[in-house]
Protein backbone atom coordinates (compact mmCIF):
# COMPACT_ATOMS: atom_id res chain seq x y z
CA UNK A 1 0.00 0.00 0.00
CA UNK A 2 1.47 3.06 -1.07
CA UNK A 3 -0.53 5.63 0.80
CA UNK A 4 -1.41 6.30 4.20
CA UNK A 5 -5.23 6.08 5.70
CA UNK A 6 -6.89 8.92 7.30
CA UNK A 7 -10.35 8.97 8.91
CA UNK A 8 -11.51 12.88 8.18
CA UNK A 9 -13.45 15.26 9.25
CA UNK A 10 -17.46 15.07 8.10
CA UNK A 11 -16.73 18.34 5.47
CA UNK A 12 -12.89 17.32 4.58
CA UNK A 13 -13.13 14.32 2.68
CA UNK A 14 -16.07 15.53 0.73
CA UNK A 15 -14.25 18.44 -0.23
CA UNK A 16 -10.87 16.30 -0.81
CA UNK A 17 -13.23 13.92 -3.10
CA UNK A 18 -14.36 16.30 -4.93
CA UNK A 19 -11.70 18.11 -5.65
CA UNK A 20 -10.08 14.94 -7.06
CA UNK A 21 -13.01 14.50 -9.42
CA UNK A 22 -14.08 11.24 -7.08
CA UNK A 23 -17.54 12.01 -6.42
CA UNK A 24 -20.02 14.58 -8.61
CA UNK A 25 -20.49 17.77 -7.28
CA UNK A 26 -23.69 18.34 -5.15
CA UNK A 27 -27.31 17.64 -6.37
CA UNK A 28 -30.50 17.62 -4.75
CA UNK A 29 -28.34 17.54 -1.43
CA UNK A 30 -27.05 13.59 -2.28
CA UNK A 31 -23.85 14.52 -1.03
CA UNK A 32 -23.36 17.52 1.85
CA UNK A 33 -20.04 19.61 1.81
CA UNK A 34 -21.19 21.46 5.22
CA UNK A 35 -23.83 20.42 7.80
CA UNK A 36 -26.37 22.86 8.85
CA UNK A 37 -27.40 22.76 12.26
CA UNK A 38 -30.82 23.09 13.07
CA UNK A 39 -32.47 24.25 16.30
CA UNK A 40 -31.81 22.39 19.68
CA UNK A 41 -33.97 19.48 19.84
CA UNK A 42 -34.78 19.21 16.06
CA UNK A 43 -33.68 16.49 14.43
CA UNK A 44 -31.28 16.82 11.45
CA UNK A 45 -31.13 14.36 8.35
CA UNK A 46 -27.75 15.07 6.37
CA UNK A 47 -25.62 12.81 3.48
CA UNK A 48 -21.78 12.47 3.78
CA UNK A 49 -19.18 11.25 1.18
CA UNK A 50 -17.33 9.25 4.12
CA UNK A 51 -19.55 9.02 7.83
CA UNK A 52 -22.49 6.94 8.27
CA UNK A 53 -24.00 7.11 11.71
CA UNK A 54 -25.11 9.71 14.01
CA UNK A 55 -23.71 12.61 15.89
CA UNK A 56 -24.66 15.62 18.00
CA UNK A 57 -23.87 19.33 17.45
CA UNK A 58 -24.80 22.16 18.38
CA UNK A 59 -23.29 22.83 21.93
CA UNK A 60 -19.51 21.77 23.71
CA UNK A 61 -19.10 17.75 23.97
CA UNK A 62 -16.58 16.98 26.49
CA UNK A 63 -17.74 13.00 26.51
CA UNK A 64 -18.58 10.01 24.04
CA UNK A 65 -19.39 6.31 24.92
CA UNK A 66 -20.59 2.93 22.66
CA UNK A 67 -20.33 -0.56 22.16
CA UNK A 68 -20.07 -2.58 19.01
CA UNK A 69 -19.23 -5.82 17.62
CA UNK A 70 -16.28 -5.99 14.77
CA UNK A 71 -18.23 -7.18 11.90
CA UNK A 72 -17.25 -9.69 9.64
CA UNK A 73 -15.61 -8.41 6.16
CA UNK A 74 -16.65 -9.72 2.71
CA UNK A 75 -14.28 -9.74 0.01
CA UNK A 76 -14.56 -10.33 -3.57
CA UNK A 77 -11.25 -11.42 -5.62
CA UNK A 78 -8.80 -9.11 -5.70
CA UNK A 79 -10.37 -6.62 -4.00
CA UNK A 80 -9.45 -3.44 -1.82
CA UNK A 81 -11.37 -1.84 0.29
CA UNK A 82 -11.80 -0.33 3.83
CA UNK A 83 -14.44 -0.08 6.43
CA UNK A 84 -13.44 1.74 9.82
CA UNK A 85 -15.67 1.78 13.14
CA UNK A 86 -15.21 4.29 15.62
CA UNK A 87 -16.41 7.34 18.18
CA UNK A 88 -14.77 10.31 18.94
CA UNK A 89 -15.22 14.43 19.46
CA UNK A 90 -14.78 17.08 16.95
CA UNK A 91 -14.65 16.46 12.64
CA UNK A 92 -18.16 17.79 12.52
CA UNK A 93 -18.09 22.01 12.37
CA UNK A 94 -14.36 21.84 13.73
CA UNK A 95 -10.86 20.81 12.18
CA UNK A 96 -9.59 18.08 14.24
CA UNK A 97 -10.95 15.05 14.85
CA UNK A 98 -10.08 13.05 18.52
CA UNK A 99 -11.26 8.90 17.54
CA UNK A 100 -10.73 5.54 18.23
CA UNK A 101 -12.13 2.34 17.13
CA UNK A 102 -11.40 -0.61 14.93
CA UNK A 103 -11.48 -1.34 11.18
CA UNK A 104 -11.82 -4.44 8.81
CA UNK A 105 -10.03 -4.23 5.35
CA UNK A 106 -10.14 -6.20 2.22
CA UNK A 107 -6.52 -6.27 0.83
CA UNK A 108 -6.03 -7.72 -2.69
CA UNK A 109 -9.71 -9.62 -1.63
CA UNK A 110 -8.05 -10.72 1.69
CA UNK A 111 -9.97 -9.43 5.13
CA UNK A 112 -7.90 -8.20 7.51
CA UNK A 113 -8.52 -6.47 11.45
CA UNK A 114 -7.20 -4.48 13.40
CA UNK A 115 -7.71 -0.78 15.92
CA UNK A 116 -6.16 2.04 15.96
CA UNK A 117 -6.79 5.92 17.16
CA UNK A 118 -6.23 8.86 16.07
CA UNK A 119 -5.54 12.88 16.50
CA UNK A 120 -6.46 14.10 13.35
CA UNK A 121 -4.41 15.77 11.60
CA UNK A 122 -1.95 13.27 12.64
CA UNK A 123 -2.00 10.41 10.82
CA UNK A 124 -3.39 7.33 12.70
CA UNK A 125 -2.04 4.91 15.04
CA UNK A 126 -2.36 1.29 15.27
CA UNK A 127 -2.42 -0.74 18.09
CA UNK A 128 -0.39 -4.31 18.24
CA UNK A 129 -3.28 -6.34 19.43
CA UNK A 130 -4.69 -9.42 17.35
CA UNK A 131 -8.62 -8.30 16.36
CA UNK A 132 -11.24 -10.78 14.84
CA UNK A 133 -14.84 -10.26 13.75
CA UNK A 134 -17.08 -10.91 16.27
CA UNK A 135 -14.92 -9.52 18.42
CA UNK A 136 -17.38 -7.27 21.23
CA UNK A 137 -15.32 -3.45 21.56
CA UNK A 138 -16.30 -0.61 24.12
CA UNK A 139 -14.75 2.71 24.27
CA UNK A 140 -14.58 6.41 25.90
CA UNK A 141 -13.39 9.34 24.17
CA UNK A 142 -13.00 11.95 27.34
CA UNK A 143 -12.25 15.82 26.90
CA UNK A 144 -9.99 16.55 29.95
CA UNK A 145 -9.45 19.87 29.75
CA UNK A 146 -6.24 22.21 28.53
CA UNK A 147 -6.60 20.50 24.83
CA UNK A 148 -5.60 16.90 26.05
CA UNK A 149 -8.11 13.80 25.69
CA UNK A 150 -8.25 10.22 26.88
CA UNK A 151 -9.50 7.64 24.13
CA UNK A 152 -10.45 4.12 25.65
CA UNK A 153 -10.71 1.30 23.75
CA UNK A 154 -11.14 -2.31 25.33
CA UNK A 155 -11.88 -5.77 22.79
CA UNK A 156 -13.76 -7.55 25.85
CA UNK A 157 -13.62 -10.91 24.17
CA UNK A 158 -10.16 -10.85 24.10
CA UNK A 159 -9.45 -8.86 26.89
CA UNK A 160 -7.21 -6.33 26.37
CA UNK A 161 -7.42 -2.25 26.49
CA UNK A 162 -5.59 0.63 25.84
CA UNK A 163 -6.12 3.87 27.35
CA UNK A 164 -4.15 6.61 25.19
CA UNK A 165 -3.82 10.23 26.35
CA UNK A 166 -3.11 13.17 23.69
CA UNK A 167 -3.43 16.33 22.74
CA UNK A 168 -5.45 18.57 19.69
CA UNK A 169 -4.87 22.09 20.00
CA UNK A 170 -7.19 23.20 17.56
CA UNK A 171 -9.96 20.77 18.82
CA UNK A 172 -13.19 22.99 19.56
CA UNK A 173 -15.51 20.19 21.44
CA UNK A 174 -18.17 20.88 18.85
CA UNK A 175 -19.71 17.58 18.04
CA UNK A 176 -19.94 13.92 19.30
CA UNK A 177 -20.13 11.32 16.87
CA UNK A 178 -20.64 7.24 16.46
CA UNK A 179 -19.45 6.26 13.11
CA UNK A 180 -18.85 4.07 10.46
CA UNK A 181 -16.41 5.46 7.95
CA UNK A 182 -14.73 4.78 4.42
CA UNK A 183 -11.52 5.91 5.45
CA UNK A 184 -9.37 9.00 2.97
CA UNK A 185 -5.83 8.37 1.53
CA UNK A 186 -4.45 11.40 -0.51
CA UNK A 187 -6.48 10.08 -3.24
CA UNK A 188 -9.49 11.08 -1.55
CA UNK A 189 -12.13 8.95 -0.26
CA UNK A 190 -11.64 4.77 -0.53
CA UNK A 191 -14.03 2.04 -1.62
CA UNK A 192 -15.98 0.89 1.20
CA UNK A 193 -15.70 -2.65 2.21
CA UNK A 194 -18.40 -4.93 2.75
CA UNK A 195 -19.37 -4.96 6.62
CA UNK A 196 -23.04 -6.24 6.07
CA UNK A 197 -25.18 -4.83 8.93
CA UNK A 198 -23.66 -3.68 11.93
CA UNK A 199 -25.00 -2.51 15.31
CA UNK A 200 -23.69 0.20 17.84
CA UNK A 201 -24.90 0.19 21.62
CA UNK A 202 -25.06 2.26 24.36
CA UNK A 203 -23.92 5.34 22.82
CA UNK A 204 -23.93 8.26 25.71
CA UNK A 205 -23.16 12.00 25.04
CA UNK A 206 -21.38 13.86 28.19
CA UNK A 207 -22.83 11.06 30.10
CA UNK A 208 -26.52 10.90 28.68
CA UNK A 209 -27.64 8.88 26.10
CA UNK A 210 -27.36 10.16 22.38
CA UNK A 211 -30.69 10.54 21.38
CA UNK A 212 -31.62 12.91 24.38
CA UNK A 213 -28.62 15.68 23.83
CA UNK A 214 -28.73 18.42 21.29
CA UNK A 215 -28.92 18.05 18.60
CA UNK A 216 -28.55 14.12 16.96
CA UNK A 217 -28.54 14.40 13.26
CA UNK A 218 -28.57 10.76 11.40
CA UNK A 219 -25.99 10.77 9.03
CA UNK A 220 -26.19 8.96 5.56
CA UNK A 221 -23.07 7.49 3.28
CA UNK A 222 -23.69 8.58 -0.13
CA UNK A 223 -21.44 9.72 -2.94
CA UNK A 224 -23.81 11.16 -6.06
CA UNK A 225 -27.02 9.07 -5.99
CA UNK A 226 -25.37 6.33 -4.69
CA UNK A 227 -26.19 5.09 -1.07
CA UNK A 228 -23.22 3.59 0.33
CA UNK A 229 -24.18 2.93 3.96
CA UNK A 230 -27.69 4.01 5.74
CA UNK A 231 -28.34 4.51 9.08
CA UNK A 232 -31.47 2.84 11.52
CA UNK A 233 -33.22 5.33 13.58
CA UNK A 234 -32.29 5.32 16.93
CA UNK A 235 -33.70 2.85 19.52
CA UNK A 236 -33.43 3.45 23.57
CA UNK A 237 -31.60 6.88 22.24
CA UNK A 238 -28.63 4.83 22.37
CA UNK A 239 -28.86 2.14 19.61
CA UNK A 240 -28.58 2.05 16.01
CA UNK A 241 -27.60 -0.23 12.82
CA UNK A 242 -25.56 0.55 9.72
CA UNK A 243 -26.04 -1.19 6.65
CA UNK A 244 -23.36 -1.88 4.05
CA UNK A 245 -24.88 -0.68 0.29
CA UNK A 246 -22.21 -0.06 -2.30
CA UNK A 247 -18.07 0.22 -2.11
Amino acid sequence: MSFSLRRLPFAAAAVLALALGLVAPAASSAVTVGLHHAPVHRLVHATSSNWAGWDNTGQTYTSVAASWVQPTITCSRKETSYASFWIGLDGDGSNSVEQTGSEGDCVRGVPKYYSWYEFYPAYPVNYSNTVRPGDHFTSTVTYKGSGTYTLVLSDTTAGWSHTTNGSAPSGLNASAEVIAEAPSSNRGVLPLANFGTMTFTNATVNGAALGTVPTPQKITMASSSTTKASVSDLTNNTNFSVTWHHA
